[in-house]
């Protein structure tokens, strides 16, 4: 018997950030198992690259948006629901990076970062929420990360602002849950992403998704996970902070 709780067909998704990375990867996995997905990011010629090559049932479209801007995050909804007639799934993928110790991290760039990681969540969700809240339903999927739920050194400006986004996820959970919205969030580890490698030299075609024993992962794995719970398999699951990391780190016993 054929059996589809994993499909997400005939879904209206919001991807912020899915320019490049997890998110492009996840716009087109989704459209092409039917979904309609609006690809979002700052810069309109990208996301029209991605549209341009995306290819599915689903349909795509693409509309710029800087998360940090209440304006610009409440004509990405419009525009959702001027061309879909609502918003069933929202993924709140926009984030943002860099490495430094917290004594050489500037007021402007501590700013910056929880600026795009955090408040950006918040203008994307409560916009969208409210859109979800009068339809009568909806899905929210934030992006968390291990630095928000392990701390990360030289990290501490994005480990903090992640750190908030996992908390934020189980309040409107609760919060939301008789206007039958669901939080969820995926806090990934080290994933082959182009931000990855600029930063760390390791790129995706040096990945084995088959094996077991590794520490780093591929943007597909982060996207099967959202569309797991962007699909009606993961209805009993709300308030959740799903981690995909791969091999754990374990304090393993001395040899005696």
């Amino acid at each position: 018997m054929k059996t589809n709780q994993f499909s997400v067909e005939g879904k209206t998704v919001v991807i912020t950030g899915s320019s490049q990375g997890i998110g492009k990867v996840t716009a087109e996995r989704l459209v092409a198992d039917g979904a309609n997905v609006v690809v979002s990011s700052r810069s309109q010629e990208k996301i029209d690259d991605v549209v341009a090559e995306i290819d599915g049932p689903g349909e795509a479209i693409a509309v710029a948006c800087d998360v940090r801007e209440r304006d610009a995050v409440e004509a990405l909804i419009a525009a959702t629901v001027e061309e879909f007639g609502g918003v069933d799934v929202l993924v709140n993928n926009a984030g943002a990076s860099f490495m430094a110790n917290f004594e050489g991290i500037s007021e402007n760039g501590w700013k910056t970062i929880v600026d795009i990681n955090l408040h950006g969540t918040y203008h994307c969700t409560q916009v969208a929420g409210e859109q979800m809240r009068e339809q009568g339903h909806g899905n929210i999927i934030n992006f968390a990360s291990v630095a928000g739920t392990e701390g990360a050194p030289y990290m501490s400006h994005y480990a903090a602002a992640k750190a908030a986004v996992v908390n934020l996820t189980r309040t409107l959970a609760f919060e939301w849950a008789s206007d039958d919205v669901r939080v969820n969030c995926v806090a990934p580890g080290f994933v082959a992403t182009p931000g990855v490698e600029s930063q760390m030299g390791v790129t995706a075609d040096e990945i084995d998704r088959e094996t077991v024993d590794r520490r780093i992962g591929l943007s597909e794995e982060i996207a099967d996970t959202v569309q797991f719970l962007a699909s009606p398999a993961s209805s009993y699951i709300t308030g959740e902070t799903i981690t995909a990391r791969g091999v754990p780190d374990i304090m393993e016993s001395p040899d005696v």
